[in-house]
């Protein structure tokens, strides 16, 4: 009896050590303190006045001893990775706030940024296709630049970059960055400086979720199936326009570069902790040149859901030139004519007009709602069918998308922009500055083939159009709110007026 009193210690004293172990290994609070009060944060929030929409603006800086992680094994496809501590360095970085003003206009929900730093600057894509339903509905935001490109400058595809010691030595001369392995617990200690570190104001984040675009989402593809199961700090994850691939912690490396090891395609672990919507634009899907998200298909689950665009292309018109400008009531007429195709993009010539079909920014809205819903009540998202895709000959091949017969690819969320076309869109084809391969192409279609279409003129086409716009917005594809000003956008730029 006395063997087997010590035997049940034993047990107590490892399930504590375990339990202790894990505790060690969660998310701090970080060093939390205000930025100076001169001027204004660096990071493109929009041309449009934050204040006059019931918004504030703050900065913060945090700052604390950052861990980095090491897999247990090699990265494997199926995303089960299991990770511990490696490293400690100290850091300072920052984070911008975005919170109603009023906190009865506050939905509870914080949607905590990786910031992008591909373009070697800071910058929230996030925040530019979906900030008008983060707006409206009353969510915060919080952008946390978590790389190092962003802070202290390095290797990025514009170049020499702006980080943010540059733009602003006075401002963030005290920023110090250790190193990307270290940006995954950078993400968790911010997001527990929104849980538990005032940053909000008066405002208590009842619901948090991380969300990441291109680089970034690439990147908390290994958060979520490496750090998440540790850390367990968010309540769900929005993966946006991520590619086939994922690093391992310890190398932090987009797949490609000199430190980066794995598969080229890296599943969603099996035994997700919570919520995880993945959106996906042909260009990622298919690679563009990098690993494309179609060597990392997997089913939807009881916590995953995925969403594949026909039509859309990894950055877009909307990126590039609306989305700073929308401050959802600008009159149609100055809007309508930015989502005219162009060739130009930052002083460079594309070889074709970039992608300008609106699908993108709208079901981005409605992927972020969903996800909200999803954690706040429990209201599962709709599933999606995926694109269709071509039988690829040997395991070495990229398999092709499959087109209508307006050249148009089948299947994902269909929306009216592919079922009710006026031009062929398409998530790659594109050459010409460093971006030309992720923006896509819009090839209008001629006077015939609107004919053949749409024998009844702009009459035809708008009756068309809102039809499959209304079975998307069913679907749960678009949202309801949408509706009307897609509809105006939809006759102010059929071609021929």
């Amino acid at each position: 009896m006395f063997e087997g009193k010590n035997k049940l210690a034993a047990i107590v004293a490892g399930l504590t050590l375990g339990l202790s172990g894990f505790g060690a290994l969660a998310a701090t609070l970080p060093t939390i303190q205000p930025a100076p009060a001169a001027g204004a944060p660096f990071l493109g929030l929009g041309a449009f006045d934050l204040g006059a929409l019931g918004y504030v603006v703050e900065e913060y800086f945090i700052s604390g001893t950052a861990t980095s992680y090491k897999l247990k094994g090699e990265p494997t496809a199926d995303g089960a990775w299991t990770a511990e501590p490696a490293a400690t360095a100290p850091y300072a970085t920052r984070i911008v706030v975005v919170r109603p003003k009023e906190p009865k206009r506050f939905s509870g929900t914080a949607a905590v940024e990786w910031l992008n730093v591909t373009g070697g600057v800071d910058a929230g894509p996030d925040w530019t296709y979906s900030h008008r339903e983060m707006l409206r509905s009353g969510m915060a935001y919080v952008g946390v630049s978590a790389q190092k490109v962003g802070v202290e400058g390095g290797q990025s595809l514009g170049g020499a970059g702006m980080p943010l010691k540059k733009a602003n030595p006075a401002r963030y001369g005290t920023l110090v960055h250790p190193g990307d392995a270290f940006s995954f617990d950078i993400l968790s200690q911010a997001g527990e400086a929104v849980k538990r570190g005032k940053v909000l104001g008066s405002l208590s984040a009842k619901h948090v979720l991380a969300t990441g675009e291109s680089q970034s989402a690439v990147f908390m593809t290994t958060y979520v199936d490496a750090i998440d199961p540790l850390a367990r700090v968010y309540d769900g994850f929005y993966i946006h326009s991520r590619f086939g691939g994922a690093p391992a912690p310890e190398t932090a490396a987009m797949r490609g570069g000199p430190n980066a090891k794995g598969p080229a395609g890296v599943l969603m672990r099996p035994n997700l902790r919570v919520p995880v919507m993945t959106l996906i634009s042909e260009t990622d899907l298919i690679g563009s040149g990098l690993s494309g998200f179609w060597a990392a298909q997997q089913p939807d689950n009881d916590k995953l859901r995925i969403w594949e665009m026909p039509g859309t292309s990894h950055v877009d018109n909307y990126m590039f030139f609306i989305g700073g400008f929308d401050n959802g009531s600008a009159p149609m007429d100055k809007i309508a004519p930015l989502w005219k195709p162009t060739d130009a993009l930052f002083g460079a010539k594309m070889a074709k007009p970039i992608n300008a079909g609106p699908q993108h920014h709208y079901v981005a809205m409605a992927a972020l709602s969903a996800l909200d819903s999803w954690v706040r009540a429990g209201k599962v998202p709709p599933k999606a069918p995926r694109l269709d895709l071509t039988a690829t000959a040997s395991p070495g091949d990229t398999p092709k998308l499959v087109l209508d017969a307006n050249g148009n690819a089948k299947g994902g969320i269909r929306t009216p922009w592919v079922d009710a076309p006026t031009a062929r869109l398409s998530g790659f084809g594109n050459t010409g500055g460093p971006f030309g391969f992720l923006v896509g192409t819009t090839e209008p279609y001629d006077a015939a083939a609107l004919a053949r279409l749409y024998p009844g003129g702009k009459a035809d086409y708008l009756r068309k159009f809102d039809a499959s716009l209304a079975q998307a917005i069913r679907g749960g594809f678009i949202l309801k709110a949408d509706e009307p000003e897609i509809h105006a956008l939809a006759a102010a730029n059929y071609p021929g007026g």
